[in-house]
């Protein structure tokens, strides 16, 4: 993320890990509020001592983590959760749609059978709930497609939209919508697409991509065109 966007209480966490026998760069993200630090998604099983790492280079350790909320429930976003809250004490957030497969009641979407250890929900989410932070009011919004209860989270103040997985900035164009093979129902996702273009978006943080500088006016293109 660029320097500006930095200064005011959110930084991303680039970094590349080993997942299913391939290399994976993932952008989790950390966003500071008078109470501590609020961690977007966490990473698939061995992501914790990535993310420790970037919290040290920022002044900040583990422990300073007292919200983790995830976008979704997909591996490469909750696998790494159990692990941090071996160290860290912190309220798990999620949209109640998604709590079920964190929690082990049900099984993972996208899964073969194998999973990563179920985890507590302590706070479920819905449309409209707003986290103040030093960047301003976070917003959650609801972008179904990609996981029935996938969420992105809005800085209304700033135009920047933490994206999760409903859109994506690692292929060949800047900012695409989400993989069609890893998108449980595309129509819903691309439906959210269109809310979301209504939205004043200037800048968005994609968990695969990391910083792309466009918004709604792209964001309206896909939907629009189904890419």
């Amino acid at each position: 993320m660029q320097e500006d966007e930095r200064d005011v209480g959110v930084h991303t966490l680039p970094f590349t890990i080993e997942y299913d026998d391939r290399e994976l760069t993932i952008t989790p993200t950390v966003v500071e509020t008078e109470r501590g630090l609020v961690l977007i998604d966490v990473g698939p099983a061995g992501a914790v001592d990535a993310v420790r790492t970037h919290l040290r280079s920022l002044g900040y350790e583990l422990e300073d983590i007292w919200l983790v909320l995830l976008t979704h429930h997909d591996r490469d976003h909750v696998g790494g959760l159990a692990e941090l809250l071996e160290s860290v004490d912190a309220v798990v957030a999620t949209h109640r749609e998604e709590a079920p497969y964190v929690t082990g009641e049900r099984a993972p979407i996208k899964s073969d059978g194998d999973r990563y250890p179920s985890v507590d929900v302590d706070l479920e989410l819905v449309e409209g709930v707003q986290i103040p932070t030093l960047a301003g009011s976070m917003e959650v919004l609801e972008t179904p497609g990609h996981t029935p209860g996938h969420v992105s989270l809005l800085f209304p103040d700033d135009g920047l939209l933490l994206a999760g997985d409903a859109l994506v900035a690692d292929g060949d164009e800047p900012l695409s919508g989400p993989k069609p093979a890893f998108t449980a129902d595309m129509d819903r996702a691309l439906e959210s697409l269109e809310a979301l273009a209504d939205r004043g978006i200037e800048h968005v943080v994609c968990y695969h991509g990391g910083y792309v500088d466009r918004g709604s006016d792209r964001i309206r293109e896909i939907a629009t065109n189904g890419e």
